[in-house]
């Protein structure tokens, strides 16, 4: 028996009160939820009465142990901590953030996602390992501030106007390894953000971060997956997942979903229509000139009254707003109806609506949904309709017209362009140029001709990058790295126009490239958000002992904190309204 284990303790009342033991009035008079000593005999335990189970043979906490052929005979008890009186617990009780101390004990869903993350964490050193050779190194927290894409924690030290910043990864330094002889290096990770929060970020997380030597892109992917599919097997008995995860570009998988992180669980598609419809239909969905329009169907209903209930239900709603003021353009909705003219689809006119009913292969009760967008190259992480294509997806599920999603739908996204356009309140790298990396300075051009690109069109080259997706999700990305040094100065001074001081930020890391470092690639799991998808929660907060609120405040211990004057003065700061 160990801590943690249940074993029913025994103690008898005497018929006469004054003969009552002192033990017994102490149990009696106990809290529940008090720590104790106990001291007693250990004894055969008798099987309980038909129809009276005791407490030991309900269900418990997960972990323990449940002792059933024995039991102590009670013969001295002593309180810890009296559990205090004001503390009201039951069954149904939730307890607030700032009770995170009370929601674990008492909420056996929490305590078991955070065993849940303890194992995954042990399972992956262990994997990596074993089964790939992977060394765990340390990285340091106290790092400094580069320009690698978002806002950093600053350090302020007590030497005046030297702060250090915490690590965004530990990008850099995994890099410095690559060229201090580690063929491959793995770490579970700490990294810090100071970023807008939604309920899948958090100002700080944790990730599990490698990288490679003498490796591709390629050898990554196939090592991250394995070990996915393996972590999957042996946490969750997934058998069934296919043996190599599907993989579409970033063209294809914002073209088809809308996402470059698609949920293809859900069967409906994406595709353009505006070569085929009137001009005075595309004029009527929004006031762009030229536009792309873009079809999706979704099967909602047979019926097409029902289907009609399920639109006005959702233009009703709060998430139909962004898509209701989107100034590209409202969606068209439209409801193939076979008892209707044109089945529903009149504005088409009689050729297209004959062609879409075609494409779509559309049956009665079918919606339509029509979604304007500029004629130009993708960008960023998401189109108008793809994520009207999810919103409409929740809701039907909501509603009862489509049952949710099940499984685990995982893929690969690649060949995203190595440049984004920007603009002067993003993060990005500090340049002058108008465009930042999409993911950090360090990805390397996919191919020859990319490299080529670089030099007269940036915003055509693609990365060498892969992001792991699952259900919608992105669960991780990684890519091969720029392992010359005068590629990366070159990508840095030239296409990013950094600045010559935004240079001296990165010149520990020039230099180590310098020093024949070999070819590399790498990557990083979002380890929350993988222990969120795998238990099947909404919000990483979730799977986290001690989540920051959506302010970035942890409300159990009442952190950030006002610097005191004393403090400012310490660190040379002085606050400015």
């Amino acid at each position: 028996m160990n801590l943690g284990s249940v074993i029913q303790v025994v103690s008898t009342a005497t018929k006469d009160a004054d003969s009552i033991s002192l033990p017994h009035r102490l149990l009696c008079d106990l809290e529940e939820h008090t720590p104790v000593v106990i001291e007693g005999t250990v004894r055969g335990r008798q099987a309980p009465k038909v129809g009276n189970p005791s407490k030991t043979d309900t269900p418990t906490p997960g972990n323990t142990t449940v002792v059933t052929g024995v039991e102590i005979k009670l013969e001295n008890i002593v309180s810890l901590n009296a559990f205090p009186s004001d503390l009201m617990v039951s069954e149904d009780k939730v307890f607030p953030p700032e009770q995170r101390h009370l929601q674990i004990r008492h909420d056996k869903k929490t305590r078991d996602a955070l065993r849940f993350r303890g194992k995954a964490a042990r399972f992956i050193r262990d994997h990596l390992a074993d089964e790939h050779g992977f060394e765990e190194f340390e990285t340091p927290l106290l790092f400094k501030s580069t320009p690698e894409g978002a806002r950093e924690f600053l350090v302020p030290t007590r030497q005046p106007g030297l702060a250090y910043a915490l690590p965004q990864s530990p990008q850099q330094y995994k890099q410095i390894l690559m060229a201090s002889g580690i063929p491959r290096y793995m770490q579970i990770a700490r990294c810090f953000r100071d970023e807008d929060l939604r309920a899948d970020r958090q100002p700080e997380f944790t990730q599990v971060d490698l990288e490679m030597a003498f490796a591709s892109g390629k050898d990554v992917m196939r090592t991250v997956e394995e070990t996915v599919k393996a972590l999957w097997c042996k946490l969750l008995d997934a058998n069934e997942l296919p043996a190599a995860f599907p993989r579409l570009t970033y063209e294809q998988a914002m073209s088809r979903y809308g996402s470059d992180k698609p949920d293809v669980r859900l069967a409906s598609e994406i595709r353009r229509i505006e070569y085929m419809l009137p001009v005075d239909l595309v004029s009527k969905i929004g006031p762009l000139t030229s536009p792309i329009v873009e079809v999706l169907k979704l099967s909602v209903s047979d019926n097409a009254n029902d289907t009609r209930k399920f639109v006005s239900n959702f233009m009703d709603s709060p998430e139909a707003q962004p898509f209701i003021h989107n100034p590209e353009g409202q969606p068209g909705i439209f409801i193939y109806d076979i008892r209707k003219p044109l089945q529903g689809l009149q504005p088409f006119g009689f050729e297209a609506a004959e062609q879409a009913e075609e494409m779509l292969e559309l049956q009665d009760g079918d919606l339509v949904v029509l979604q304007a967008r500029k004629n130009a190259p993708f960008a960023g992480g998401s189109t108008p309709i793809g994520n009207l294509r999810l919103a409409l997806h929740r809701s039907a599920v909501k509603q009862g017209f489509l049952p949710a999603p099940e499984g685990f739908a995982f893929l690969w996204v690649t060949d995203f362009p190595l440049f984004s356009p920007t603009t002067d309140s993003d993060p990005g790298q500090g340049g002058s140029a108008g465009i930042s990396s999409t993911h950090h300075p360090f990805t390397a051009p996919k191919t020859p001709e990319d490299v080529d690109l670089l030099l007269i069109d940036p915003l055509q080259v693609r990365a060498d990058h892969y992001d792991l997706v699952v259900n919608g999700v992105e669960l991780g990305g990684g890519s091969r790295r720029i392992h010359n040094a005068k590629m990366q100065e070159y990508v840095m001074r030239e296409v990013l126009k950094m600045s010559d001081e935004r240079m001296k930020d990165f010149a520990h890391l020039i230099e180590v490239l310098r020093a024949g470092c070999p070819p590399h690639a790498g990557m990083a799991l979002g380890f929350d958000r993988l222990i969120a998808v795998m238990l099947g929660r909404e919000s990483v907060r979730d799977v986290i002992a001690f989540p920051k609120g959506g302010k970035g405040e942890d409300m159990l211990v009442k952190s950030p904190t006002r610097m005191t004057e004393e403090q400012l003065q310490t660190y040379h700061l002085r606050l400015r309204d």
